[in-house]
């Protein structure tokens, strides 16, 4: 009986790891990610103190929404990815809040409805709701993906990657004010990601699955492979992680 080479063993444990919600602890231990200097969830649980009504767009599994502490009377969470939604419902109704189905980047809520919108890490900024449903004066604040995030992953696996309009802070400033939303403030960051293993990776591209559109061990081996065997020659992988901060005010 042939056993499993390292490679292969590793392979099939990332491969077999649930994915659940946007949970990052299967890494624990073998990815470690350096953090925004800002520290969205302190700045959001700072904030709430002041609110009324609170939306969380893109809530993923709400798992950041359910760090922040006591929640704001009216709360209400949406997400697009149908296996979210009942992870996401569990963690956050008993804390209060209503978790929402949302068809992609709809934000099927009422019109001046929130005092302050936030969302983390949204695949696409919908700023013609989140204009629509912030009441005058209300805020929205969002930490997001910068250009090229853990782009030399990509490239290792995918290779170079396609041409197309660039995520980051000038984007969402065009889409800010062309929804006559004004902006308040803006940071970015470029941080450390490390990978430790061939297993981290796998299971990381499983969940971020825009990193490597289509991503499957199947279709890349190869290239997972060649990668498996850098690190054990060179050490851990490497990336940089890109984030920014954006807030913009309704006036």
């Amino acid at each position: 009986m042939n056993m499993p080479d390292e490679f292969d063993a590793l392979v099939a444990e990332a491969e077999a790891a649930p994915i659940t919600g946007w949970d990052f602890s299967w890494l624990d231990g073998r990815a470690t990610e350096e953090r925004p200097p800002w520290g969205y969830a302190r700045l959001v649980a700072a904030r709430l103190p002041a609110v009324d009504a609170l939306l969380d767009v893109q809530t993923g599994g709400g798992e950041m929404l359910a760090s922040v502490g006591a929640l704001p009377p009216l709360t209400v969470a949406t997400e697009p990815w149908p296996p979210n939604v009942p992870v996401a419902a569990r963690r956050l109704g008993p804390l209060g809040a209503h978790v929402v189905a949302a068809d992609g980047p709809d934000v099927p809520c009422a019109d001046a409805s929130f005092d302050l919108v936030i969302s983390r890490h949204p695949t696409v900024t919908p700023w013609p709701g989140i204009a629509r449903v912030l009441r005058r004066g209300g805020t929205f604040l969002s930490q997001q993906i910068g250009a090229g995030n853990v782009e030399e992953l990509g490239a290792a696996i995918r290779g170079p990657r396609p041409d197309g309009p660039a995520r980051g802070p000038a984007r969402e400033r065009a889409g800010a004010a062309a929804n006559g939303l004004e902006i308040v403030d803006v940071r970015e960051a470029e941080l450390r990601c490390v990978f430790d293993d061939i297993a981290a990776v796998v299971y990381f591209l499983r969940l971020v699955v825009w990193i490597v559109p289509g991503f499957t061990v199947d279709r890349y081996r190869t290239q997972l492979r060649a990668l498996h065997d850098r690190i054990e020659t060179d050490g851990p992988f490497v990336a940089t992680s890109t984030r920014f901060l954006i807030e913009a005010r309704k006036n």
